[in-house]
């Protein structure tokens, strides 16, 4: 009989053929929660704040590019004023969409609240009278899109339908031509204060207002709410429905407000209801990482998404790029922006639970 020996601190059998319990294995390491925590705050900041990074690229590009024309504060404000009209549709477009509601109406509210406008004005009535007017048009179209949308049409459907309606409208009052000659809207057209254009002035008021409405005001922060989950919150006691009337009713105002400039800027009101200012608004607002299915969004970067559609077309203008090459680098932004989107939600939901069954794991050890 052979002597035992020791193995591993344990006695060797003395039958033939016997094997020795292999030691029990190591427990695989559980992934760093400090790592991941960093890893999941980085792409959080990058969905947040990578508009800011691209249109800061954009710049830089540009600025070597385009060398001496594009660096220079004449340039900067052309382009702002080039981005002005669109941040204006935007914010109206992202109100909507943070709250769920969606208004394809943009375009025909424009028209029909700066035919409106001119039609007043050209038969007389003051200029302070016919703005009003015009700017009433925007929430009284909002009012009537939230109301029905809340009898279980969809929103998408009943503004398309509104659609149709304010562009025949704005073609009827205006008799199927523009109306020219609104030299008095020139103070909030291609008048400058300061040096720098009213437009320009009108969207940082208008941007200024409408972030600290939606972050800093009680009823701004239940109209995100709602678009994050409407259930949740009615099961909280608050009124979902009235908010999203109040969602369409900012979006539509929003847009009389830029169908007000863009009359003013060109000096005549046209009852064409052009698709562009949809496109525009909402490829700005797709660029800005705003939620498509609501809840999320944050103003200040629809206005960067507006500005850098703006450098893109300025930057490619000073090259004597034509305007198609500009539309054509937008979309592969746009769909570049989607795609990070999905990644960046896919890739922090990951981490977040492979986080949580780690914790988990280690607790029950």
């Amino acid at each position: 009989m052979s002597l035992p020996t020791e193995a591993h601190g344990q006695v060797a059998p003395d039958e033939p053929g016997a094997t020795v319990p292999a030691p029990p294995a190591s427990p695989t390491p559980a992934p760093s929660p400090v790592g991941d925590s960093a890893g999941v705050r980085g792409l959080i900041f990058l969905r947040d704040r990578g508009i800011f990074v691209l249109w800061g690229l954009l710049i830089l590009a540009f600025s070597f590019w385009c060398s001496p024309y594009f660096a220079s504060l004449n340039n900067a404000i052309l382009i702002a004023n080039a981005a002005a009209i669109s941040a204006i549709f935007a914010a109206g477009v992202a109100v909507g969409i943070i709250c769920g509601a969606l208004d394809l109406s943009i375009p025909g509210v424009a028209a029909l609240a700066s035919c409106l406008t001119g039609w007043l004005m050209i038969n007389g009535a003051p200029v302070w009278l016919a703005l009003l007017a015009g700017l009433a048009v925007g929430p009284l179209v909002g009012l009537l899109n939230g109301l029905v949308s809340l009898r279980g049409f969809n929103p998408i459907i009943v503004t398309i339908a509104t659609l149709s309606l304010t562009s025949a409208a704005a073609a009827i009052i205006a008799g199927g031509y523009t109306i020219p000659g609104l030299d008095a809207l020139d103070f909030m057209g291609t008048q400058r204060y300061l040096g720098v254009p009213a437009p320009v002035w009108i969207v940082a008021v208008l941007f200024l207002v409408g972030t600290v409405f939606l972050t800093r005001t009680r009823d701004g922060i239940r109209l995100m709410a709602v678009g994050g989950s409407a259930e949740a919150v009615r099961r909280s006691g608050i009124h979902s429905n009235r908010y999203r009337v109040l969602a369409f009713m900012i979006s539509s105002g929003c847009a009389a407000l830029g169908g007000l400039v863009t009359a003013a800027t060109v000096t005549e009101a046209s009852p064409s209801a052009s698709p562009g200012i949809i496109f525009t608004a909402l490829t700005a607002v797709a660029l800005a990482g705003v939620s498509l299915v609501g809840g999320r969004g944050s103003l200040p970067r629809v206005l960067v998404g507006a500005l850098v559609l703006a450098t893109i077309s300025n930057g490619l203008t000073i090259k004597g790029v034509q305007p198609y090459w500009a539309t054509g680098v937008t979309g592969l932004l746009l769909l570049g922006s989607l795609g990070l989107e999905r990644w960046i939600s896919m890739t922090v939901s990951r981490r977040l639970m492979a986080t949580a069954q780690a914790s988990v794991h280690t607790g029950t050890r």
